[in-house]
């Protein structure tokens, strides 16, 4: 009888990850697509056969004791096991670990990550708000308290996989003995299996249920801002602790302000008389009533800043600004009156006609300084 042991070179007292381990390094050298030579592949059979015997407790036990717990067998029909159900997938599995299960996960999960978004106003970005949720999703189940069974009973251990949470398999191919787990059916990798489920749940541990919860809105946030709010999702498999709940913040239009980063923006319409003599307009802001100054010859498209009287920075402190665009009317309905005030200002200003000729050629400030101090033309 082989000493499997020194086959996968770990002594007699190696844990299962210290077999595992070793026995994917001996695979991956000796694969027969690395090394073809025959004298290889007979190596990679015995390591192939080590493994299958030390990775299962029960046969590991009855090799210690003596025994030989591979039984022989021909290995005719398809190389790779095919009536049994195995394929060439199968062997990489076992060669890589891919596929393979770690023996009985738990019942217990935790939930997922819940995603809401939430529209507030203009007002209630710059300043902060506490807005009331409410919200469907899972809790803890009262009736079973998460476990999943109905009152009085509990959890028995699986009989088809002993409550291993996996059901090993022998197959042979042109490559030798391979070892294949997978998760069991009946319990579906538990190990354990809830004979009287929960009626409340139906052994889920979790039901689904309306609450709400208050969460506070900083100061500063904006379109696309999430707030994090830890172990308010959803309730996991099993009453496993919940996942965070994630409120995206949704910027409802404001009527008058337009935002670009923390600034704010708005127009006034100023009437051309205004926008020549100079006036002041008392003007709503975030922060109420604010009086601006418009000065006389102000032209439309200028624009007034206001410092500070924008959106609050989120990090850190200070305020964005304000900006007042002016817009100046000109007026579409004249009296016969006001006709005339206006032919005869334009009489005074010389402006009864308008010469097209290119803005360059208006003297510049530099010009006329000069001209009026040195007598330039």
């Amino acid at each position: 009888m082989a000493d499997y042991y020194g086959v996968l070179g770990v002594p007699r007292d190696a844990s299962a990850d210290e077999i595992k381990k070793a026995y994917r390094k001996l695979a991956r050298e000796l694969h027969p697509d690395v090394n073809p030579d025959p004298a290889t592949q007979e190596r990679f059979k015995e390591v192939t056969a080590a493994y299958e015997v030390l990775s299962d407790p029960n046969k590991r036990q009855m090799y210690d004791l003596g025994g030989d717990p591979l039984q022989p067998g021909g290995g005719g029909g398809n190389p790779f096991g095919g009536a049994a159900g195995f394929g060439f997938s199968d062997i990489m599995d076992a060669f890589f670990g891919q596929g393979q299960t770690r023996g009985p996960r738990t019942r217990v999960q935790r939930g997922q990550d819940a995603l809401i978004r939430l529209e507030i106003s203009l007002a209630d970005a710059a300043f902060g708000v506490t807005r009331e949720l409410t919200l469907d999703t899972a809790v803890v189940c009262d009736r079973c308290r998460g476990d999943g069974c109905a009152p009085g009973s509990s959890p028995v251990t699986c009989d088809i996989c002993n409550g291993r949470g996996e059901i090993s398999s022998v197959q042979r191919s042109f490559l030798g003995q391979v070892m294949t787990s997978r998760p069991c059916n009946q319990c579906r990798g538990f190990g354990t299996v809830i004979p009287s489920p929960c009626p409340e749940c139906s052994g889920e541990g979790r039901v689904r249920s309306r609450r709400t919860l208050k969460v506070k809105i900083p100061a500063g946030v904006d379109t696309g801002t999430r707030i994090q709010l830890s172990g308010e999702g959803e309730v996991g498999p099993g009453g496993g602790s919940p996942g965070d709940l994630y409120v995206e913040i949704i910027e409802a239009p404001h009527p008058v302000f337009t935002r670009q980063g923390d600034d704010l923006h708005r127009t006034l319409q100023v009437p051309m008389t205004a926008a020549a003599l100079g006036t002041f307009v008392e003007i709503e802001t975030l922060d109420g009533p604010h009086q601006i100054e418009i000065r006389p010859g102000t032209p439309s498209g200028k624009a007034e800043r206001i410092p500070a009287r924008g959106i609050p920075h989120l990090r850190g402190s200070g305020r964005g600004d304000l900006y007042v665009h002016i817009e100046v009317e000109t007026p579409t309905k004249l009296d016969e009156e006001q006709k005339r005030l206006l032919r005869e200002l334009a009489r005074l200003r010389g402006e009864e006609q308008i010469d097209d000729k290119p803005a360059g050629d208006e003297p510049g400030m530099f010009s006329k300084f000069t001209r009026n101090f040195f007598g330039g033309r």
